[in-house]
């Protein structure tokens, strides 16, 4: 499946020069590969009459001459891939000039056992460097969990990191999973990755293939390595790059009411697709199956995955994290949590609407405060104890940010316009007040 996905993403892409290089294309030609492409939709694609709408549109402009001034190969597949797009309204539908693509097709199905080892390694090493697609795993304040990942890759291979990212969240309270750079991959991929978050067993999806007329159904698995955060609050960030196997975790995840989805409408792409070679360099991707959820008994096809909370993809990440904050500080039975949650709080505030405090204010701040002192340098506030200079970052028009210093913030007392007294505050809640001596 890495192989695959790997090459499907080399079909949209065209090497600069290619078309250069591209044999022309005569009558003969062009026939040929109409020819084949009817061929190959007919028999596999998920829907039978759009394939012969297809066949119909493609064969009607070579009919007409509409790609007789189209000689170069490339062109000429633009052109087709749009014509076969503009019919069937399928993002994963696509026809392309790629020989070098076509070339690694044929070494992954060539009978030749070295072949097929040689290029099966090369696309392994390729998606070992990239991790996987998976980015980023963290622990935010709050004990919340953040994974960032670019695509489903086979757990075949890509299972253990899956595994070792999912490990490292199961003791979260609450975990964002951001997909709004994914673009889908191995649907077993989706099965591993959903099964912690459930503790009995779920039906996820379904996917129907017309050409073997079968439908292979998936379930959360009756056993996944370590701890699964099944209590943990779950929420998906999404963009309109969303895509594929990642529109079907979150439209799993939604249906099922286990998440809640927040960013933007995703791009409408459910079904899963096999790219196929037509007269030895051009590469045309079938969808040759469709989901069906066994919720709504339909898929996102066309429309996308509509978020619970819409909002730009820039935003989603903030909106989510504060929303999981203020969920766990609602449930917060004890003082300290709850001044925990307060204190993130205060900081995504202010990340979203800075408060404005005005230079005249800042310059009444600055004094000596005991052994620390308060400078105004070049429009700013600098807090000094016995090391270095720290900027402030206005949280609220008294209460500082300390930056460098996640743990630590400066409130400033105000008296009459004149400000008496600053207050070290630490995340833990402890408060070391110093009145101003000078």
């Amino acid at each position: 499946m890495i192989a695959i996905v790997a090459l499907l993403a080399l079909c949209v892409f065209v090497v600069p020069g290619q078309e250069q290089r591209a044999p022309a294309l005569d009558a003969a030609k062009k026939q040929a590969i109409v020819d084949e492409i009817s061929t190959i939709l007919n028999k596999n694609y998920i829907f039978a009459d759009t394939a012969k709408k297809m066949e119909e549109r493609v064969r009607e402009r070579l009919k007409n001459g509409d790609y007789d001034k189209l000689f170069g190969a490339q062109e000429f597949a633009q052109a087709v891939s749009r014509d076969l797009g503009d019919v069937s309204k399928d993002r994963h539908l696509g026809f392309a000039y790629a020989p070098e693509a076509a070339a690694n097709i044929r070494r992954l199905r060539s009978r030749n056992a070295d072949e097929v080892k040689a290029a099966r390694e090369k696309e392994l090493a390729a998606a070992r460097r990239d991790n996987f697609g998976f980015r980023k795993v963290e622990r935010l304040p709050g004990n919340i969990g953040y994974l960032d990942f670019r695509a489903f890759q086979s757990p075949d291979q890509a299972g253990a990191t899956g595994v070792a990212a999912m490990n490292f969240l199961a003791y979260c309270d609450a975990i964002i999973v951001d997909l709004r750079q994914n673009g889908g991959g191995s649907p077993a991929q989706i099965q591993l990755i959903s099964s912690y978050f459930f503790g009995e067993p779920a039906h996820l999806n379904d996917l129907y293939y017309r050409a073997a007329d079968t439908t292979e159904n998936f379930w959360t698995l009756p056993y996944v390595p370590g701890p699964k955060p099944v209590g943990a609050d779950l929420y998906i960030l999404t963009s309109a790059g969303t895509f594929s196997g990642a529109e079907e975790f979150s439209y799993n995840m939604k249906n099922l009411k286990r998440a809640t989805i927040i960013g933007e409408t995703t791009g409408g792409g459910a079904h899963p697709t096999n790219a196929m070679i037509v007269q030895e360099n051009f590469i045309l991707r079938v969808p040759v199956g469709r989901a069906i959820n066994p919720v709504s008994k339909t898929n996102w096809e066309g429309t996308g995955v509509t978020p619970d909370i819409p909002v730009p993809a820039p935003q989603a990440f903030d909106r989510a994290y504060a929303m999981a904050v203020e969920k766990l500080a609602a449930k917060a039975a004890d003082t300290q949590a709850k001044g925990e949650f307060e204190w993130i709080l205060v900081g995504l505030k202010a990340k979203t609407d800075p408060p404005r405090v005005a230079e005249k204010t800042l310059k009444t701040y600055a004094g000596v405060y005991g052994e620390r002192k308060i400078t105004f340098e070049n429009g700013a506030l600098f807090y000094q104890r016995t090391g270095p200079k720290y900027r402030l970052v206005p949280l609220t028009g008294t209460l500082f940010a300390v930056e460098g210093l996640d743990y630590f913030r400066v409130e400033f007392v105000v008296k009459d316009g004149q400000a008496v007294e600053i207050v070290g505050v630490y995340d833990n809640g402890d408060r070391q007040p110093s009145p101003r001596t000078k």
